[in-house]
């Protein structure tokens, strides 16, 4: 498996269904200046895959307030299975979706992101892309593994941050929290506050 992460994301057209509910030809290069999340899931007719695509859409105000963008890639039929026994498709098409869900008919995007697998399933990739079209975070899951919405919006943030601040982000670190200044001597201040008492 490839990693991507400091290398441009693949570049890709494909249709989506938009928030909106109108379907429309997209490609990667139109969020750029953006924060983009691409994630993968890898089957329409499947338990854990709705509950993934539901709660990013859920979640979908605060990913906008961080200037991001969310994309769900699927891989597979034209439209997965159900919130409350309706088609997820459906449910996208009526501009329920907070984000673009995007047709991988032909597993092109899969392929591109090194999610594919032999069986032509993909697995549960996510990749956040930087403003420049540059590849900053990727996590990828095995099949029975739903991902956290949470870690994805707090990695959002805390690429956010250090672009802005120029300081790094510790283990855990939650929005507010202390950062680090990347030096040995400004360090200090940070590893003396959080671990200086604690044996």
């Amino acid at each position: 498996m490839a990693v991507l992460v400091q290398q441009k994301a693949p570049s890709f057209t494909a249709e989506a269904v938009m928030e909106d509910g109108q379907f429309k030809q997209i490609k990667l290069e139109d969020y750029r200046g953006k924060y983009v999340l691409l994630f993968f899931y890898p089957l329409d007719f499947t338990f854990v895959c709705p509950t993934e695509i539901i709660s990013f859409s859920d979640r979908g105000a605060e990913f906008q307030s961080s200037a991001s963008r969310s994309s769900g890639s699927r891989s597979t039929a034209p439209f997965p299975t159900s919130r409350g026994g309706t088609r997820l498709g459906t449910w996208a098409a009526s501009g329920t979706s907070t984000y673009p869900l995007i047709a991988d008919l032909k597993k092109d995007i899969a392929r591109a992101y090194d999610v594919l697998l032999p069986d032509g399933v993909a697995l549960r990739g996510l990749f956040l892309i930087d403003p420049e079209g540059v590849v900053r975070h990727q996590v990828v899951n095995d099949l029975p593994l739903g991902r956290s919405v949470d870690e994805a919006l707090r990695m959002v943030k805390a690429l956010q941050f250090t672009e802005k601040h120029g300081e790094v982000c510790p283990a855990n670190w939650q929005e507010g929290s202390r950062t680090i200044k990347p030096t040995t001597a400004d360090s200090k201040e940070f590893f003396g506050a959080e671990y200086g008492g604690k044996k």
